[in-house]
């Protein structure tokens, strides 16, 4: 019997859901065609149907990760900085499922950093993140939370720092568990918005 295009979407649904599982248990360097075989209970031979070789599963599962990570809900927030705060929180571990998708993102640096058009393709996510980053904090600046300045150096600053904090609660999670996470932040942020001009009608109050 012939197979219709619905067994053949749930097929790849199946091979989704085991190449994610085989990331969240051994990230990138467990990746490979007979783990996840192994895991969807079936052939290496099937596999080579959707992935001829192991740099086509790679990029596969870098572009299911992407996908994972646009559609996670997101923290509700108002314009300003508080939008700036909830964009940066969402991207740190301070859940299970936060830190599954980091810990993949992470072990994902080596592999595609040894292979050109991989490591064009973060370069394009990691900026394609900064943009959106960037209009936040240049309507920051608009309402007066952020100094005045180059909205794309700040973004990529603080791009720098939350990734930076996100490697550390990675490898020390005993040492920056989530609350320590969100003050880290926000001492960051609060340094950034220390010479922002304050609104009309208000003054400093005296230390």
């Amino acid at each position: 019997m012939p197979r219709t295009k619905g067994d053949h979407e749930s097929r790849r649904r199946d091979v989704s859901e085991a190449v994610w599982r085989v990331l969240a248990a051994q990230g990138f360097g467990g990746l490979t065609l007979r783990a996840v075989a192994t895991e969807l209970g079936a052939t290496t031979g099937l596999l080579t149907h959707y992935f001829p070789a192991k740099r086509d599963l790679v990029a596969y599962a870098l572009d299911l990760l992407e996908q994972r990570s646009a559609a996670r809900p997101r923290r509700a927030a108002g314009a300003g900085l508080a939008a700036v705060r909830a964009a940066l929180l969402d991207i740190l571990p301070l859940t299970a499922e936060a830190t599954d998708a980091n810990r993949i993102w992470v072990s994902s640096w080596d592999v595609a950093l040894a292979d050109p058009a991989l490591s064009g393709d973060h370069a394009r996510r990691y900026a394609e993140s900064r943009d959106k980053l960037c209009a936040l904090v240049a309507e920051a600046q608009r309402l007066g939370e952020l100094p005045a300045g180059d909205p794309a150096g700040v973004a990529a600053g603080t791009q720098a720092f939350v990734l930076g904090l996100v490697v550390q609660a990675l490898f020390a999670p005993a040492d920056f568990p989530p609350d320590r996470q969100a003050e880290l932040l926000d001492d960051y942020l609060a340094s950034l918005a220390a010479s922002a001009p304050l609104p009309p009608g208000e003054r400093a109050v005296p230390s």
